[in-house]
Parts: C-alpha cells; structure tokens; sequence
C-alpha cells in the first residue's frame, strides 16, 4: 500500500511533519505479578513464567542489552493463556458470575514526567506536549488516520511530575525502573501509566503486555523528546506512543514469526520476513498472499508512512482488553 497523499497532515495543529524512524524490537525483561488474582477462575492456569516487555532503539543506536521479538514458545504461551482466560470469562458470565463484555472503553491515562532537573535538558517538557501525545492516541486508536477505528479511546486524567535524578535517565530493567514504577504507578488494570523521560541505552519506549495479574511494572515508557513536537529529530511525531500502547493492548509486531507459523496472531495484516524501514513502497518479503504491512502502527517504518490498525487488531486488542483488563 503507498503513501496516502494527504499523510503528512494528518496530526493536530502544532505537531511536527518530520518523518521519524522508529526501529523497534522486544526485550525479553519479566513483568513479576502482584498478588492480587483476577478472580478464582484464572487460578486453574497458570500464566507464561516470562511475559516480557517490548521495547525499542533508535535507527543506528546499539543497545547494551539488546532487545529481541518473542519467540515462538513465548507467543505460543501467550496465546494459550489468552485462550484459557477467555473461557474462564465465557463460563463466569454464563453462570452470571461475571461482567458482559465491553465493546467501547475510554481509557484513563495517568503520564509521569520523569525530571532531572526543571530544565527542558533535564526532561521538563511542556505539558501541551502530553496533551498533543493523547491526541495523536485519539486519532491513531479511532481511525481518523486512515486506519480501522478501534473500541479505545483516551483520556487524561493527571500529569505528575517528579524530580528525580535517581530514576533518570530511565533505564530498562533496572532496579531504579522497578523503584519508579512501585512508587508512581496509579490505578488498576485499565488504567494507562506512560513514564516520561531520557531513556537508556538509545531506547525511544517500551511497554509492557497485559497479563491476568497486575503488577507495578505494569504501563508504558516512552523518550520525552518523541513527543509530538519534541527535539529527537526523526522521532518527534508521537507514534511511539502509539506503537507501545499498541503492546500494551496485545498486539505484536507484524514481523512477529516472520513468514512462518501464525505470524502476529492477526489474520489480515500479511505475513512479513523482518522489519522495514523508512517507506519501502510494494515490500514483499513473504510468499504468502499480500504486500508488507509497511504502514501498520505495529511495523518500524517511519511515523509519515505508518497510519492505520487493521481490523482484526481491532478486534484482538478488544478480546484482550476483556480478557485482561476490564473491571
């Protein structure tokens, strides 16, 4: 699929037009369970021992502990898992034990701006900057990009804002991350925690998947400066933002498997070898039917030829939002 005409004007008034490169990939950090349980019914299953989180490098930076995508096991463990709660959930509300599915959530986030110090250098961005970053969420997760229209939408419920020279900058697995998090985090499980910050290891974000049993580390972390309208030339449109809540809800990359197996679990995004970059127009990398998804928010290209979820993204992130997050 090309690049659609009218792309580069898509986002809200004041957010910059420059393209971005987002190179992402997975890191392989657990997510430790709190000791609340969903309910008795998640009990007879025990999830994945290691959920990890997703996470991503700057085009050209090297990680020092270089992230990688799921493997089959761990994709296979979670889908599993994603099955057994599902019908945990079915017999529950067939039994009238438990809520009727959701089909339209507004999801309330709480963003923490993680500060060295009150400079812009030291990670205090403006909070129109927060809120251009919600908008680009709103009109990702709706449609109004060109893509299929979502069941989630997003409200801003705080900005908290901590100086902490301890926690910044952010580092990804860290015991300082874990400290962070335990201290900040607000809400249950359908709440959206963003971290804000400089970030390790040329890192723009990472995020967490959705598991059946809260945890702190539970949320999304996200380069302050990749904000829509942010100094991290190429990275500055706010599709990283986009990119990790797009974890955050389930969906994998669409490389996930490359042209083997089940792929990312999403029937009609097509099956792609490995990542691509920039805007790579007629991409096929796979001999199965259809194009690379080069301009899938789940994709790394640039953020001026990413614009759409598809369908049956939609639909999974609503499946997992029941299964995994709603009250």
């Amino acid at each position: 699929m090309g690049l659609r005409p009218n792309l580069l004007t898509r986002r809200v008034a004041g957010v910059a037009t420059t393209t971005l490169a987002l190179l992402l990939s997975t890191a392989a950090v657990g997510v430790a369970p709190a000791a609340a349980h969903v309910g008795h019914a998640d009990e007879a299953c025990a999830e994945p021992a290691d959920t990890h989180s997703d996470a991503k490098i700057k085009v050209g930076g090297v990680a020092k502990h270089e992230p990688n995508e799921l493997t089959a096991t761990q994709v296979r463990e979670r889908e599993a898992d994603l099955a057994a709660v599902l019908a945990a959930r079915a017999k529950r509300t067939d039994l009238k034990q438990g809520p009727a599915a959701t089909a339209s959530i507004t999801i309330p986030v709480v963003v923490h701006v993680i500060q060295r110090d009150s400079t812009r250098a030291g990670g205090n961005i403006p909070d129109s900057m927060v809120s251009s970053q919600i908008s680009v969420l709103n009109q990702s997760f709706s449609g109004a990009t060109g893509g299929t229209a979502t069941a989630f939408a997003f409200q801003l419920q705080k900005i908290n804002r901590v100086t902490n020279p301890s926690w910044y900058p952010i580092v990804q697995g860290s015991s300082a991350e874990r400290s962070m998090k335990t201290s900040l985090r607000e809400g249950g499980k359908g709440t959206l925690n963003i971290y804000l910050g400089e970030l390790s290891d040329d890192l723009l974000g990472w995020a967490t998947f959705p598991t059946r049993r809260l945890s702190s580390m539970d949320g999304v972390v996200v380069l302050s400066e990749s904000l829509p309208g942010g100094t991290a030339t190429n990275y500055n449109q706010g599709d990283t933002g986009t990119h990790e809540v797009g974890h955050w809800l389930n969906l994998y990359h669409t490389f996930q498997g490359g042209c083997a197996s089940s792929g990312d679990s999403v029937s009609d995004t097509p099956a792609e070898a490995s990542p691509a970059f920039e805007c790579p127009t007629g991409r096929d990398t796979c001999s199965t039917a259809g194009l690379d998804p080069i301009t899938n928010f789940m994709d790394y290209t640039y953020d001026s030829c990413m614009y759409q979820f598809t369908p049956g993204q939609a639909s999974r992130m609503l499946t997992a939002w029941n299964a995994y997050r709603a009250a």
